[in-house]
């Protein structure tokens, strides 16, 4: 195969990897959970995810995301079949793939600092931050970040109240049973029996 042939589909797999920045830029989510765990050292657990979603005609798009960041799962949306799903929920694959993927294609995005939270996030996982309270508590404070109230979909509990939870232990008791007050319905605020 000549030079040229050679340098072509280069940039052939250079404009691919633009044209996903650009197709992650409208249809991607950076998404950081918080979800309640009995197991959980400190009551819940961090979990960073990359999703892109696509009409089920365009999953063209979502195997060329698979090839080019070389993992990743495609899957029918939950509750809506005729919308597929292009999920990468592992962290490792989330730093050593997606992180730089987003350093160097989306430095035009618009949402530059979210994905610089994301970033973050990530980055303090991986670096085992969220094995001590404080850590874990700065984590999530970053988490509620990425997406502030009036911001597309709320969180299921406040912030306070998960940051609570997680502190626990290392917070003046308030003479109530963490436990109570974290299983009472969201904006319940009357005295346990």
């Amino acid at each position: 195969m000549g030079g040229a042939n050679q340098q072509e589909r280069l940039s052939k797999a250079e404009a691919a990897r633009w044209f996903l920045a650009g197709f992650i830029e409208g249809e991607g989510s950076f998404t950081v959970s918080i979800k309640e765990h009995p197991t959980a050292k400190f009551g819940v657990y961090v979990d960073p995810e990359f999703y892109i979603y696509q009409h089920k005609s365009g999953r063209r798009l979502l195997e060329m995301a698979r090839e080019i960041f070389g993992t990743g799962r495609i899957y029918p949306k939950p509750g809506n079949p005729e919308v597929l799903v292009f999920a990468i929920t592992s962290r490792r694959s989330l730093r050593e793939k997606v992180l730089p993927f987003i350093e160097k294609y989306m430095v035009y995005s618009a949402k530059k600092e979210h994905l610089a939270i994301f970033k973050e996030i990530v980055l303090a996982l991986e670096a085992k931050e969220h094995h001590s309270p404080e850590g874990l508590a700065r984590i999530v404070e970053k988490a509620y970040a990425l997406n502030p109230a009036g911001k597309g979909k709320e969180r299921k509990r406040p912030l306070p109240e998960v940051l609570e939870r997680i502190l626990r232990g290392h917070t003046p008791d308030s003479g109530e049973d963490p436990e109570k007050r974290w299983s009472r319905p969201r904006g319940d605020t009357r005295e346990p029996a």
